[in-house]
């Protein structure tokens, strides 16, 4: 979905999108994480941040204002290597530099933030998509994360709305007959993978529609975050 103009904060995402293309019952709207916390005005200016002795330690030659955006947005610190921050959000997110990223900022020395509740936002993109469409669909608030022991990054989902984030085959009988025991499809990752591949990183393309899925549920992204009983590197 491409001709959308630069967001800013207080800008309609929905009323956008809607105006781009036409709708169908059942899509599933993936937009970029970057352009929703733009809207909600998810953006700090680094001249408006004083580091702290902490950040200044872990930034060496690195800005030390960015750091201490990432330390104030940690919920905690997961693992540390100058200047490389891994932390656990307040979302029960474990990414690098606790989400915050300078590209497709609005400006030079900004920081754009994950959004406070990306759950919320999704439930409020959906909800004004059936207003101005009358359409029934789901929406994924999307972003790139990395993983570990795996080269690369991938575009996982922050918040879902109006879909089954998960498909639990647990119980299920393989074609051999063998019961599976532990097997979870992370469905709206997958979409957020797929939908990546149209949109790209430095395409200018914040949002995608996949369409053809039979993926209509209510769950969250939070339902993505592993349990800290059955997380076996905590």
């Amino acid at each position: 979905m491409s001709g959308l103009p630069e967001i800013e904060q207080g800008d309609d995402l929905a009323a956008l999108v809607a105006a781009a293309l036409e709708l169908e019952d059942g899509d599933v709207v993936v937009i970029a994480q970057k352009v929703v916390s733009k809207s909600e005005g998810r953006v700090v200016r680094l001249e408006e941040v004083e580091p702290s002795e902490r950040a200044r330690e872990i930034a060496g030659d690195e800005d030390a204002r960015r750091i201490e955006v990432i330390l104030r947005e940690a919920a905690r610190v997961v693992r540390v290597r100058p200047p490389l921050v891994i932390a656990e959000t307040t979302h029960g997110f474990i990414c690098a530099s606790a989400g915050v990223d300078s590209s497709n900022a609005p400006e030079p020395d900004m920081l754009v933030l994950l959004p406070e509740d990306p759950d919320a936002s999704a439930e409020r993109i959906r909800q004004r998509l059936r207003e101005l469409t009358s359409r029934e669909v789901a929406v994924l608030v999307s972003d790139s994360f990395g993983r570990p022991w795996r080269q690369g990054t991938t575009d996982v989902a922050l918040g879902a709305a109006g879909l089954r984030v998960l498909l639990d085959l647990r119980g299920r009988l393989d074609r051999t007959g063998y019961e599976l025991h532990y097997t979870m499809i992370a469905i709206a990752d997958e979409i957020a993978g797929a939908a990546e591949l149209a949109m790209g990183k430095t395409d200018g393309i914040p949002a995608a529609v996949v369409r053809g899925l039979d993926v209509a549920g209510e769950a969250t992204a939070r339902d993505l975050v592993i349990p800290e009983e059955r997380d076996l590197f905590r």
